[in-house]
């Protein structure tokens, strides 16, 4: 991948970050207004549209030719070998509640999760980056980070429970010590760094521009991320397909949890 494509990745996460950050400080109290309804289908919200706005609009400044598929635009196709696979804010709730644990996540790839180069998770909240590239490992505010060989022997697990919960999240919701964060990239950066042993979403109910750069990061993290069939992670992107998600640490630990079902 070209340097100057990297580049204008980490200036669009950049500039979105800093877009939202103002806003902070004037429009919060717009931030959960509905205005719109997304190419996903679903409400967009003020700050979801502001933070897509400017992240498009630099973008297509930039004299670098890359397509675009973003939660609330959809695919922008600018006939480039290369695709930016954004969430703008990835834990939406979160932000206009006030809890501060919501994302930046762009992923650049080709045309599939597995082929995703390039991916970059941003806490918009705290401002740590996550940044990984393929078969160069992965880093937090620089710093390289790898999962822990084994979990913990007292695990620490985020699940998707609320009205998207499943007999298999309900199950390991009973077992061990359990988080439910609300922000899928995010929730994935903590299993690479081992901050969470494992994160399980069990419908099929996560989107390819939710977790396009954190799959990648917990990768070179040294974990792994499958379905919850244990079939290694794969999705095309398209706003049309949803899975189910287990990242952990290793693959004996995946095998474990699916095993509960």
């Amino acid at each position: 991948m070209d340097e100057e494509i990297k580049i204008l990745a980490c200036n669009t996460v950049d500039k979105t970050y800093r877009k939202v950050k103002r806003a902070q400080s004037t429009d919060f109290h717009r931030f959960g207004k509905n205005i719109g309804i997304g190419a996903d289908g679903t409400p967009t919200k003020y700050i979801d549209k502001i933070a897509e706005d400017a992240a498009i609009s630099f973008i297509k400044k930039s004299p670098v030719n890359v397509n675009i598929l973003s939660e609330e635009a959809g695919f922008l196709d600018f006939k480039s070998e290369y695709t930016f696979v954004l969430d703008p804010v990835d834990g939406t709730r979160n932000a206009y509640r006030g809890i501060p644990f919501y994302s930046v996540s762009l992923g650049v790839g080709k045309t599939s999760l597995n082929d995703v180069e390039y991916g970059i998770v941003k806490n918009i909240s705290t401002g740590d980056t996550y940044v990984a590239e393929k078969n160069h490992g992965a880093f937090v505010n620089k710093k390289r980070i790898m999962v822990p060989e084994t979990p913990d022997k007292e695990m620490l697990s985020s699940l998707t429970l609320g009205m998207n919960y499943d007999d298999l999240t309900l199950d390991l919701a009973k077992k061990d010590k359990v988080r439910s964060l609300g922000s899928a990239s995010l929730e994935m950066c903590m299993v690479a760094i081992g901050a969470l042993d494992f994160y399980v979403v069990g419908r099929e109910y996560i989107r390819v521009v939710d977790i396009a750069a954190s799959t990648l990061i917990v990768r070179e993290a040294g974990g792994v991320v499958t379905n919850i069939h244990g079939d290694e992670l794969d999705m095309f992107f398209s706003l049309d397909e949803r899975s189910s998600v287990i990242a952990a640490c290793n693959k004996e630990l995946i095998q474990k949890i699916i095993s509960i079902r």
